[in-house]
């Protein structure tokens, strides 16, 4: 099980290789939200054809990553692990892909490593996130209560239960007060100011039913990115990436074609 060093610690990660080797050493790097792990991306990491390095990792207490302790989690953490990731695989360009948190990071990395990142690709996030705080309490007085919330609000209303089950019994094995951490750190992001400063492709992807972050975050960014191409996908929800693979897999196919 392939893995980085961070802070001592083993960091999971998973990597398809391009049938023919990149000249650069290129790499699209998918983040994982909230509660989530890399199970998350598995249309995604066996499905796409591009022709870079597709990684998908776990963050940490995440997956099969080991745990760290609640209190030292937080989004610059995050955004560190992704350096070091970079840093240790050899990646000399990067494309950061990331779903809600994990757009939270993938924006965070871009604002401190502008250098770093050849292209954006945000999923059903925003520049700014706010969590209910009835979900932030019942993480921690009822979690059972939070996983049915979740299995609702994260999801069209159509979706199929054998997409949702799996995605909820993901979520139900991680600790709650990671999971509650992860909420925090949305609930505290903040960048909207600073949206218009991100001068890369960007890819934009939502459902159109999303109720988390919602199609009007996205509009945000389409509005104030200079290079970005906003796509709203129908009949999906939060989790646009389980609930339309083939529609989330050509959106990004067609953009690493095109652009990189």
């Amino acid at each position: 099980m392939p893995s980085i060093k961070y802070k001592n610690k083993s960091i999971h990660y998973l990597i398809n290789k391009p049938k023919t080797k990149d000249k650069g050493n290129r790499g699209l790097v998918l983040i994982h939200g909230s509660g989530e792990n890399l199970n998350v991306w598995n249309h995604q990491f066996n499905e796409l054809e591009i022709n870079i390095n597709l990684i998908t990792i776990d963050l940490p207490s995440h997956g099969n990553s080991e745990y760290f302790n609640p209190e030292i989690i937080s989004l610059e953490l995050y955004v560190d692990v992704i350096k070091k990731l970079k840093n240790d695989l050899n990646l000399e360009g990067l494309i950061l892909g990331g779903h809600s948190l994990g757009g939270a990071i993938a924006q965070s990395y871009y604002l401190s490593y502008p250098e770093d990142l050849l292209g954006l690709i945000l999923i059903s996030t925003g520049g700014r996130l706010r969590v209910s705080p009835r979900i932030l309490k019942t993480i921690k007085t009822d979690f059972e209560q939070f996983l049915d919330t979740i299995s609702i609000a994260a999801f069209h209303r159509n979706t199929p239960d054998d997409v949702i089950n799996p995605y909820i019994e993901e979520i139900s094995r991680v600790n709650p007060e990671i999971i509650h951490r992860d909420f925090e750190i949305c609930d505290n992001f903040d960048i909207l100011d600073k949206v218009g400063e991100i001068n890369i492709p960007c890819l934009i992807l939502v459902g159109k039913a999303d109720k988390l972050t919602p199609v009007k975050y996205q509009r945000y960014f389409d509005q104030h990115i200079k290079h970005s191409k906003l796509t709203i996908i129908d009949a999906a929800g939060h989790s646009v990436m389980l609930e339309k693979p083939s529609k989330i897999n050509g959106e990004i196919e067609s953009f690493i074609n095109k652009n990189f």
